[in-house]
């Protein structure tokens, strides 16, 4: 499935000053297919090497010497190593943590080898291990599930990517509008997982892919008990299982179990959101540029890696979601999660996904705005609507307590602009930057 990594990798193979490439994320978000496809179309040939899968050949990496490595992979898989025609791919590196110190060496002494490694919960690892990253000699990606465009690509959707891009008048005809919605509506139960994503463009079957993302979980909650350090495993799964109820809500540490010091759910929340199954969501008073020189981080709230898990792991049963309407379970919060999932997606990859939000706690005067962004030097403050209408209270207090002229609306209502607010259908999230720039020409400018 074609993925935005894509030209990332080739635009790192020609770098003139190319560091191994290290890839983060959750388990499953589809590192290693995409690297694999990479090897395949770029190169002569491709080295790999699964560490979890192959513990004897994990060995090798007991000494940092490259060409020592090298020389003992080849003896044991009989896979040869040139320089500038073999990709090196060494996945899930996690499971052995001084593979990870290897990949300076890497750098160092053989700069001109392709070196790409993939690894999930690498926090938990080198945490358990004591191993640390090596700072400055490797360049980390951080990947996430398929994006809502991604999606719709999967799904020999193409054209429709393209008129999103291009062709916004024709999103004024109910029957365009509707039919994007439904293309939401299917991507909230289905999510970003590859696998699920895969499963549904075969069959088109939600319970087959409940089976999928109910696996994926149980896989997840596996980890926590393989990788986690003795006796912190217990709030680390309590965290992961609980702490999606309070997306689009303040974070309670309280909330995931009363009964638990609140500093070892923090402790056990920051190993999550390192290992990018968990973001936060920081409030900032967004007084300036850049927003997170603005923030209190006592106070933040949650997304979880994926919608489609969410709403799995909530134990919402397909046959209760059909017969609602999506936009507005849980009092909107799986609108709030689809946004931020979709915000975080946009984001510059090389980059740690940085998400924020504005609130004014005061009597008779409180005020929340779900996500503040920056386009070049504008904040921009995006408040989330599950449906179609609804009030904007808080977007005006801030447009007016600012002293800006614009906001913005994600909703089900279709594209729009009406000073003050830049309406933008759940649909293109994705496009906010491209419809925020336009706001000055369009109608109400």
């Amino acid at each position: 499935m074609k993925r935005s990594i894509d030209a990332v990798l080739r635009r790192w193979q020609n770098a003139p000053r190319r560091k191994p490439l290290l890839i983060r994320g959750a388990r499953q978000v589809g590192k290693s297919y995409s690297v694999s496809q990479f090897g395949q179309q770029e190169f002569t040939d491709m080295a790999i090497v699964n560490l979890e899968m192959e513990p004897r050949v994990a060995e090798i990496f007991k000494t940092l010497n490259p060409r020592e490595i090298l020389g003992k992979l080849g003896i044991l898989t009989g896979q040869r190593v040139v320089s500038g025609k073999t990709l090196l791919f060494i996945d899930e590196i996690q499971a052995f943590p001084k593979a990870v110190s290897a990949l300076r060496y890497f750098y160092e002494e053989m700069p001109e080898l392709h070196v790409i490694a993939a690894g999930s919960l690498l926090e938990l690892t080198l945490d358990s291990a004591g191993t640390s990253m090596p700072v400055g000699r490797v360049q980390y990606l951080y990947m996430k599930p398929m994006s809502f465009e991604e999606f719709l690509i999967a799904m020999g959707q193409e054209t429709t990517v393209e008129v999103l891009a291009h062709q916004r008048e024709l999103f004024g005809d109910p029957a365009v509008h509707d039919a994007l919605l439904s293309w939401v509506k299917q991507y909230l139960l289905v999510g970003g997982m590859p696998e699920a994503v895969a499963e549904y463009r075969e069959t088109r079957n939600y319970e087959r892919c409940r089976l999928i993302q109910t696996s994926l979980l149980q896989t997840y909650r596996d980890d926590f008990n393989k990788y986690a350090r003795l006796g912190r495993h217990e709030n680390i799964s309590k965290v992961f299982q609980s702490a999606v109820k309070q997306v689009g809500n303040k974070f309670k540490y309280t909330k995931v179990d009363p009964d638990v010091l609140s500093r070892n759910i923090k402790n056990a929340l920051e190993l999550l959101v390192l290992a990018g199954v968990y973001h936060k969501v920081i409030k900032s008073s967004a007084d300036g540029l850049p927003l997170g020189a603005n923030t209190n981080e006592r106070f933040f709230k949650v997304l979880f890696l994926d919608v489609g898990l969410m709403q799995n792991l909530c134990g919402l049963a397909v046959d209760i979601i059909r017969e609602k309407d999506l936009m507005t379970i849980y009092h909107g919060a799986l609108m709030e999660q689809f946004v931020g999932q979709e915000l975080i997606a946009e984001q510059d990859c090389f980059d740690r996904p940085a998400l924020y939000y504005w609130a004014r706690e005061a009597k008779n005067s409180s005020a929340e705005i779900d996500y503040v962004c920056q386009s070049d030097t504008d904040l921009v403050p995006i408040e989330v609507k599950a449906g179609k209408t609804g009030r904007l209270k808080s977007l005006h207090q801030y447009l007016q307590e600012k002293r800006q002229g614009w906001g913005i609306k994600i909703s089900a209502a279709p594209l729009q602009y009406q000073k003050p607010v830049v309406s933008i259908p759940f649909y293109m999230v994705n496009h906010w930057q491209t419809l925020w720039e336009a706001r000055e020409n369009e109608n109400g400018g």
